[in-house]
């Protein structure tokens, strides 16, 4: 398969010419020149290295750029994608974007109040070429997260599939596909701010001060006593 030169390029969103995403990527790839093994190696920095928060929800070029998720440290799962699709990029490894619904068993409180909904529309995810196929790595949840929900951590080893599992730890339901909407060579922002611009605005405006892991730990510290 041909790959397109697209999928090797920085965009405005995926800025994978920005010194400090080209930085981050060749410090967390590994010594090894494969790019498999480099492609791991990235997936477990983003994962674990960027918190995921989807309270920080800015739907704006600036707000979902790889530059901006790396400097903040925490993002949701659209940024951390676009991260990850630009650590690829900058080694020369073809990356893209795929995205799909998902209704999410695990939320907060916080978040269904401000949702309406347990469905999460556009959820994020990579797709990386290697060994002359397109596999997905999903880099959003980090490890304590997953922890904290009594989830299996997603791994990643750049030969299969990496999505999220259908059940947690406990057998209870944690994740439905709902809908693939496919891949793309850049995030298609104005899609998603027209998908968004009702409910997921709301969301922004309520919780942008909030901390996903603080309103976790207060949920299960109450559910305890």
């Amino acid at each position: 398969m041909r790959i397109n030169p697209i999928h090797l390029q920085p965009t405005p969103i995926i800025d994978a010419d920005h010194e400090a995403v080209q930085s981050f990527a060749r410090q967390k790839a590994g010594n090894s020149k494969d790019p498999v093994a480099q492609a791991v190696h990235l997936y477990y920095a983003v994962r674990d290295g960027i918190r995921y928060n989807p309270y920080k929800f800015d739907v704006t070029v600036n707000g979902l750029k790889a530059s901006t998720t790396l400097k903040a440290r925490e993002a949701w799962c659209v940024p951390k994608a676009a991260l990850l699709a630009a650590c690829c990029r900058v080694l020369g490894i073809p990356a893209r974007l795929g995205y799909a619904d998902v209704r999410n068993h695990l939320s907060t409180k916080r978040m269904r109040e401000a949702m309406q909904t347990d469905v999460f529309h556009w959820h994020g995810y990579t797709t990386i070429y290697l060994n002359g196929r397109w596999v997905k790595a999903t880099p959003a949840f980090n490890v304590e997260l997953c922890e904290k929900f009594r989830l299996r951590t997603l791994e990643f080893d750049g030969k299969e599939d990496s999505i999220y599992h259908p059940f947690d730890l406990d057998g209870n339901r944690h994740m439905d596909y709902i809908l693939f909407r496919g891949e793309y060579d850049d995030v298609p922002l104005a899609e998603m701010q027209e998908t968004f611009k009702d409910v997921y605005l709301r969301l922004s405006k309520s919780t942008v001060e909030a901390d996903f892991d603080d309103d976790v730990d207060q949920e299960q510290a109450n559910t305890a006593d």
